[in-house]
């Protein structure tokens, strides 16, 4: 064989390859039934990973884990509300029984409860809090425990730009997603010496069902001020998880990264 000579690499080995990234990695996703849930995990599923759905609705579990199998992905499903801890711990249980480790979690299900600050009713700003920053607390400390006794896990935390630079009628939501910076920066400080990283991402305006209750005018408007002169798309969030859930990224920890296509520019 002369020097220089690369054996051709098929197809069907290069997609192996690239499916490996997430090889076996057992992934619990939440919120995981839609928008960029859904997009993490079939992401995850190409990448190879053990895909664990989790949501609220049986039927959006069911249709995300059929896209999921048809990929070729192990993949199993739960109905979770993670602001009940009780309900959180179980699926944590079931999944360490099964599959003896949980590598990855995705924080990804919240809400929105929008009004101004002085229209804002305590029941709106009590359910985004209850969901989008307890369920990311329940969630993460049920399997934190797990991660650091194997040595290595990763916690992925959807924040947003709202959690970075505010937004008009979402004193609820901005504070979520401000504290689940606080979270991210704070685990990776206590967990990183035991080998768990803790990072966040930080979405612009996607096009997930719930930017699409947007009028259309904002709509409008929100996609003339973004660099790249569009909203994003689900599937450009699920590849940065992706990436950090990767050993590609095991030097990433603590970080806050947004992707929002240039809106703050």
């Amino acid at each position: 064989m002369s020097q220089g000579y690369h054996y051709p690499v098929s197809f069907t080995t290069y997609q192996f390859i690239m499916s490996a990234r997430l090889s076996n990695k057992v992934s619990i996703i939440t919120g995981a039934a839609q928008g960029i849930g859904l997009a993490t995990a079939l992401k995850f599923a190409q990448e190879g990973a053990i895909v664990i759905v989790c949501d609220v609705k049986q039927a959006g579990i069911d249709e995300a884990l059929a896209q999921c199998r048809a990929l070729g992905a192990t993949a199993e499903g739960f109905v979770m509300d993670v602001t009940q801890r009780t309900m959180v711990d179980d699926v944590v249980a079931q999944v360490k029984a099964k599959f003896g480790r949980i590598d990855v979690l995705v924080n990804n299900a919240g809400i929105t409860q929008d009004a101004r600050l002085q229209k804002m009713t305590i029941a709106q700003f009590d359910k985004v809090i209850d969901v989008n920053l307890r369920g990311v607390f329940h969630c993460s400390q049920a399997v934190a425990d797990g991660m650091v006794a194997q040595g290595s896990g990763v916690i992925l935390n959807a924040s947003s730009v709202v959690g970075l630079y505010g937004n008009f009628g979402q004193t609820n939501y901005a504070a979520t997603k401000f504290g689940v910076i606080g979270f991210t920066k704070t685990w990776s400080r206590e967990l990183g010496p035991k080998g768990v990283r803790t990072n966040a991402v930080a979405p612009g305006f996607i096009t997930t069902p719930m930017v699409a209750a947007m009028p259309e005018k904002v709509l409008q408007d929100l996609g003339a001020k973004v660099a790249l002169r569009r909203l994003g798309k689900p599937e450009e969030i699920a590849n940065v998880y992706a990436f950090l859930a990767s050993d590609e990224a095991s030097y990433i920890n603590g970080e806050v990264i947004e992707v929002s296509g240039g809106i703050s520019l």
